[in-house]
């Protein structure tokens, strides 16, 4: 089996276990932050359980960058420099940001985590770098890179918005939730989710790869089911909460 044949299996069992991924998510709540629950094994700190989730994402594509063709393609520096802003931000910002409100993170879904990121990392680093055709001008692009990286930039801040004002909810020492309002939370319980989800929709249209449509689709498959139960939480929690926000997108679900 050549490395091709073996990379396009690999892709389509991504694509089947975030089938049965989103069918698991449908009825088990992942154990941790807000519906964080003992039975699940030694505990890690927050902060420990994302750099260990997200950071292979980091170092795996980045290495794949380096063997590859990406330093004599402008796209692929493009692509990289992307990824990197957003997973720098999960790996090593957002862990320490607010760290001492944060609940403490199950191992196993730490190590779940970084299966998945290697797993994607693979699919994402080996099929920019290697297997996709280097360009020599990202001027002579198709329209599809720029709405991409409009979508991707746009997602970004948004989920990053969502997150500041998640974490600055509370004072310091105060451990209870609170309803968020302002931007995105006056329509829909979850717009770090709808970041997230925004943001990979715009990187598998930017790369216009298989690879980047697994990882849109798989996003939706991990974040659909948390926001709904987020939002059903919210509804449990607070009598009050506002009858008219949706769970992820706004104005429909």
């Amino acid at each position: 089996m050549t490395e091709a044949q073996f990379y396009q299996l690999l892709l389509y069992i991504f694509l089947a276990l975030g089938v049965g991924c989103f069918l698991l998510l449908l009825f088990v709540t992942a154990p941790y932050g807000r519906h964080a629950r003992r039975g699940w094994g030694p505990q890690l700190p927050s902060w420990a359980g994302w750099v260990i989730m997200e950071s292979p994402a980091v170092a795996l594509v980045s290495l794949f960058f380096v063997l590859g063709h990406g330093w004599r393609d402008p796209l692929s520096i493009l692509f990289l420099g992307l990824w990197l802003l957003h997973y720098l931000y999960r790996s090593f910002v957002y862990p320490f940001l607010g760290s001492g409100k944060k609940q403490p993170m199950p191992l196993v879904i730490a190590l779940f985590g970084c299966l998945f990121n290697l797993f994607n990392g693979y699919l994402q680093g080996r099929y920019l770098f290697h297997f996709a055709p280097p360009s020599t001008t990202i001027l002579s692009a198709s329209s599809h890179l720029w709405l991409g990286i409009v979508l991707f930039l746009l997602g970004f801040v948004i989920h990053v918005r969502a997150d500041w004002k998640l974490l600055h909810l509370r004072q310091p020492g105060e451990s209870t939730y609170h309803i968020p309002s302002g931007g995105l939370y006056e329509y829909i319980s979850c717009p770090n989710y709808f970041g997230e989800l925004v943001e990979w929709t715009g990187w598998a249209v930017a790369t216009w790869s298989p690879a980047g449509l697994a990882f849109a689709l798989w996003t939706a498959a991990n974040l659909a089911p948390r926001a709904r139960a987020h939002h059903q939480w919210y509804r449990r929690t607070f009598p009050g909460y506002p009858p008219a926000r949706k769970a992820l997108i706004p104005g429909a679900w």
